[in-house]
C-alpha cells in the first residue's frame, strides 16, 4: 500500500472509538497565559468568568453517556424487536434500521451548524435531551401499549409466517420516536465534547491537561456504554421485557436532564461564532464570480494580488496557498473595488475571500475521495445489526444448560477484538514496524485505512462462507442448530476493520483539516456511516426485488435458510474489491496537508502579505 507521498508526522491513538461521529482530538497549542494578552480578552469575550473544569464533567459526561445508552442499547436488539415484536420480514426491518441510522448520522452535521452559528452548545444539549426523552418515551410506549403494536405471535406461526403485521398507525407511532431520536443525537453527539472543551481555558497548562483528561475520561464512558448497551441491556429486553427494556434507558435518559440543568450555574456558556459553512458558501461563489481571471504564475501576478490578512481568532494556524484547486485560488485574488480604503477590509465577502478561507475548503474538498470510499468499506459493519442477527438467531446461543446469549449481544465479540488488538498493535507492532519504515507510526495513516478495507473484504468473504456452511446444515437437519461460535471469525474480522479502518480514519480527518474545523472532519465521518446505511439499504431493495423472480424465494426472505444471505455477502465483499482498488488510485495520488512557518510582512491597508515559508 502505497501514499501519494511520505507523511512527516503520525502518532498512533491508542484509544478506540467505534462510533466516530463523536470522537476528535483538541489540537490547541500549549501556549503561557499572560492577564492582559489579547487571547485572554478574546476568552473573557467567550465566557464572562473562571472556567467551570471539572465542576462541570459530572453533568456534562453524565448527559452524554445517558444520551447514548438510549441510543446504543436501542440500536443494539433493534432488529431483534422488529422482527419478534412488531412481526416484520427482515428486508423491511433492515430498512427501517439503516434509514434510521443514515438519518441519526446525518443529523449531528446540522446539530453543530445551529450550535455554532445562533442556539450555543448548551442550549443545544438542552433542547436535543428533551426530544431524545420523548423520543425513548415514545418507543417505550409501543412496546408497553397492546394497541401500539401486533399482538403476540407463538413461535410455531413465526415460523410458518402466519403472524399478523404491524398497522399503519402502529409503524407511524414507531417512526415518531425514531425521529425524536435521532433529532436528540444531532444535537448532543456533535456538541458534548466542545461543550466539555469549553470548561478548560487551553491557555494553562492546567486547562491543557483538564482537556487530556476528559478526553480519556470521555473514550471511557463511551466504552462502558457500549459494553453495557450489547450486554445488560440486550438481556433485559430479550428475557424479561422490551418495556423494561426500553424503561430503563428512558428513565436514565430522564436523570441525564436533570444532571444537565442542574449544573447549569457551573458551565462555561460560550457564544455562537458563527458558522464555517458560510466561509465555504463564500469562496465557492466569489470563486464562481472570479472564474474568468487568470492566477498568477509563479512570482508574477496577472489580474491582481492575493488578500492574505492576519488569522483572528483563537489560536488558528495559518495556511499557505497551495497549487492544489487552483480555481479555488480565485476568490482570494484582489480586485480593483474588492477593498475598502480606510482599513483595507473586504467591501463584499462573498466577492473577495482570504487565503485562509480559501486553503480551509481545499482541505475539506481533498479528502472528499478518501471519504467515499470509507462509505463502502462501512457497509460490512452495518450488517452486525441486521443479518449478523438474523444468523445468530438460527444458531444455538447456549453457554451451559440455563444460559442463552443474546443475538444482540454477539457484537461484543468485535468490541473485545478491538479491546485487545489495540494495545497489542500500539506497543508490540508499530515499533517493530517502524524499524524498518522509518515512519514515526509504523505505518501511514492511509496504509492503515487501506489494511482495514482489506479486512471488510474479508469478513464479508468469511461470512458468505459460514453461512453457506450453515444453511446446508440446518437443511440437512432440520431440528439441529450450529453454534454461535461458527460467527466468531467473521466478527473478529469486522472488528479488526474498525480497529484500523475508523480509528485511522479519526486521525486522518484531524490530521488533515485544519485545529478548528477538526468537529466538521468528525461529522463528515458520521455522514459516512450515515452513507454506508443507505448504500445497505439501496443494495437490500436492489437485491430483494432483483433475485425474487419466477416464483423463488429472493436472496433475503423472511426465512434465511430459504434464502441465499451467503450470495449476498459475496455481493459485498465484490463491491469491497472494487472500492479497494478505487481507494489505491486515491491513495497514491493524496498530499498530506504541509506544516509551514511563516514570515508575515503587512502591507498597511491592502492586507496583502508576501510569505516565505519553510517546511518543518
Amino acid at each position: 500500500m502505497a501514499d501519494g507521498n511520505k507523511e512527516k508526522q503520525q502518532q498512533p491513538i491508542s484509544s478506540f472509538c467505534l462510533h466516530v461521529t463523536e470522537c476528535f482530538q483538541d489540537g490547541s497549542p500549549k501556549l503561557s497565559r499572560k492577564s492582559s494578552s489579547p487571547d485572554n480578552l478574546e476568552h473573557e469575550k467567550l465566557g464572562q468568568r473562571k472556567p467551570g473544569g471539572w465542576k462541570a464533567m459530572p453533568y456534562i459526561l453524565g448527559n452524554d453517556t445517558f444520551e447514548r445508552l438510549a441510543s446504543f442499547g436501542l440500536l443494539a436488539n433493534f432488529m431483534v424487536y422488529l422482527t419478534r415484536m412488531l412481526h416484520l420480514d427482515q428486508v423491511s426491518a433492515s430498512n427501517i434500521i439503516n434509514v434510521w441510522s443514515g438519518f441519526t448520522n446525518f443529523a449531528p452535521l446540522l446539530g453543530a451548524f445551529i450550535s455554532d452559528a445562533y442556539a450555543g452548545r448548551f442550549r443545544t444539549i438542552a433542547f436535543a435531551s428533551f426530544s431524545s426523552l420523548l423520543g425513548m418515551a415514545t418507543v417505550t410506549l409501543t412496546a408497553w401499549l397492546p394497541q401500539l403494536h401486533p399482538p403476540a405471535c407463538s413461535a410455531q406461526q413465526q415460523t410458518l409466517d402466519q403472524c399478523t403485521g404491524p398497522t399503519r398507525a402502529q409503524l407511524c407511532a414507531l417512526l415518531l420516536g425514531l425521529g425524536f431520536l435521532s433529532i436528540g443525537s444531532g444535537g448532543i453527539r456533535p456538541c458534548s465534547i466542545p461543550f466539555g472543551v469549553d470548561q478548560f481555558d487551553p491557555t494553562t497548562e492546567e486547562g491543557q491537561k483538564g482537556i487530556n483528561s476528559f478526553f480519556n475520561w470521555y473514550y471511557a464512558t463511551f466504552t462502558v456504554v457500549l459494553l453495557i448497551s450489547q450486554t445488560v441491556v440486550v438481556y433485559i429486553q430479550d428475557k424479561i421485557s422490551w418495556s423494561v427494556g426500553f424503561a430503563i434507558p428512558t428513565l436514565l435518559m430522564a436523570c441525564s436532564i436533570v444532571l444537565l440543568l442542574v449544573g447549569s450555574r457551573v458551565y462555561v456558556h460560550a457564544k455562537p461564532q458563527g458558522s464555517m459553512f458560510s466561509s465555504i458558501a463564500q469562496v465557492l461563489v466569489a470563486a464562481h464570480k472570479k472564474r474568468h481571471i487568470k492566477l498568477p504564475e509563479e512570482a508574477g501576478m496577472v489580474d491582481g494580488k492575493f488578500y492574505d490578512p492576519p488569522i483572528k481568532g483563537f489560536f488558528v494556524p495559518k495556511l499557505p496557498l497551495t497549487n492544489q484547486l487552483r480555481f479555488l485560488s480565485k476568490a482570494a485574488v484582489i480586485l480593483d473595488n474588492d477593498l475598502k480604503p480606510d482599513d483595507g477590509s473586504p467591501i463584499n465577502n462573498w466577492r473577495l475571500c482570504s487565503v485562509q478561507q480559501v486553503e480551509e475548503l481545499k482541505c475539506v474538498i481533498k479528502t472528499i475521495p478518501v471519504w467515499a470510499s470509507a462509505i463502502v468499506s462501512f457497509t460490512s459493519m452495518t450488517q452486525q445489526g441486521t443479518f449478523t442477527v438474523s444468523q445468530a438467531l438460527k444458531m444455538d446461543r447456549h453457554l451451559g444448560p440455563h444460559f442463552e446469549i443474546p443475538a444482540g449481544s454477539l457484537g461484543v465479540i468485535s468490541l473485545l477484538t478491538i479491546g485487545l488488538w489495540l494495545p497489542a498493535y500500539d506497543r508490540l507492532l508499530v515499533p517493530a514496524l517502524r524499524k524498518f519504515t522509518k515512519h514515526e507510526g509504523g505505518i501511514t495513516v492511509l496504509q492503515r485505512c487501506g489494511i482495514g478495507i482489506i479486512f471488510s473484504v474479508l469478513s464479508m468473504l468469511v461470512a458468505g462462507l459460514i453461512e453457506r456452511e450453515r444453511r446446508s446444515f440446518a437443511l440437512l437437519h432440520p431440528n439441529e442448530h450450529v453454534s454461535f461460535a461458527w460467527l466468531v471469525p467473521q466478527l473478529v474480522l469486522m472488528g479488526l476493520c474498525e480497529a484500523f479502518n475508523i480509528i485511522a480514519l479519526i486521525e486522518f480527518f484531524n490530521r488533515e483539516f485544519p485545529d478548528h474545523l477538526r468537529s466538521v472532519g468528525n461529522a463528515l465521518l458520521s455522514c459516512a456511516f450515515a452513507g454506508s446505511s443507505y448504500l445497505s439499504s439501496l443494495v437490500v431493495n436492489i437485491v430483494h426485488h432483483v433475485t425474487g423472480r419466477n416464483k423463488r424465494p429472493d436472496w433475503l426472505t423472511k426465512d434465511i435458510n430459504a434464502g441465499r444471505l451467503d450470495y449476498f455477502y459475496f455481493l459485498l465483499a465484490g463491491i469491497g474489491v472494487l472500492n479497494f482498488f478505487y481507494f489505491v488510485y486515491c491513495a497514491q495520488r493524496y498530499h498530506y496537508k504541509t506544516k509551514n512557518v511563516y514570515i508575515i510582512e503587512e502591507k498597511p491597508y491592502a492586507n496583502q502579505v508576501e510569505l516565505a515559508s519553510t517546511d518543518v
